[in-house]
């Protein structure tokens, strides 16, 4: 009787010993395949970043581009997440703003003038492209109502921040996208 029960103890143990050992193999094959997997992801996130880093380094050095702005920070008051569809598009030597303008006027024409929304030829344009990727770029644009001088800092990303300053107006920054589909 003794003989039986130590038997059937060392088969119970050797069962346990047997499923505890496939719950290891099974634990192990899995963390060598996401081992394995991890890296092949990291690496598609490079590939995708590099290929971003090109298409918006070629988009700017294009001289055609076009900015989808998605907030306004005027000078006084909170941030303005804008819902319509508000951009400024670079076209070779010229600028077609079709920015909202939140702020305050010092001397504009009677109604209010046009504030951003204007397409005129642009003067002064520079554009330096650090290593980074971050591309800063410069103009100055003037029609009846205002000078206007531009900043823009677009990085490898695409993501975008736009300073205007004025004359005849307070300051006003935006934050917006890049957009790489444009031809």
């Amino acid at each position: 009787m003794k003989t039986k029960k130590r038997i059937s103890m060392l088969n119970e143990t050797f069962l346990q010993k047997r499923i505890f050992m496939r719950k290891n193999v099974f634990l192990l094959l899995l963390a060598l395949l996401l081992g394995m997997i991890t890296p092949l992801s990291a690496q598609n996130r490079k590939e995708k970043k590099k290929q971003k880093k090109e298409a918006v380094e070629q988009s700017i050095r294009s001289g055609h581009y076009k900015i989808d702005v998605q907030t306004a920070l005027p000078m006084s008051g909170p941030s303005i997440p804008l819902n319509a569809r508000f951009s400024l598009e670079i076209r070779n030597d010229s600028v077609c703003s079709d920015l909202p303008y939140f702020g305050r006027a010092y001397s504009i024409p009677y109604g209010g003038g046009d504030g951003l929304q204007f397409s005129a030829p642009m003067q002064n344009y520079t554009m330096k492209i650090d290593k980074k990727g971050t591309a800063d770029i410069r103009f100055t644009v003037r029609n009846t109502e205002d000078q206007y001088e531009f900043s823009a800092k677009i990085y490898s990303n695409g993501s975008t921040s736009i300073q205007v300053n004025m004359q005849r107006r307070q300051s006003i920054n935006f934050h917006g996208q890049l957009d790489t589909d444009k031809p």
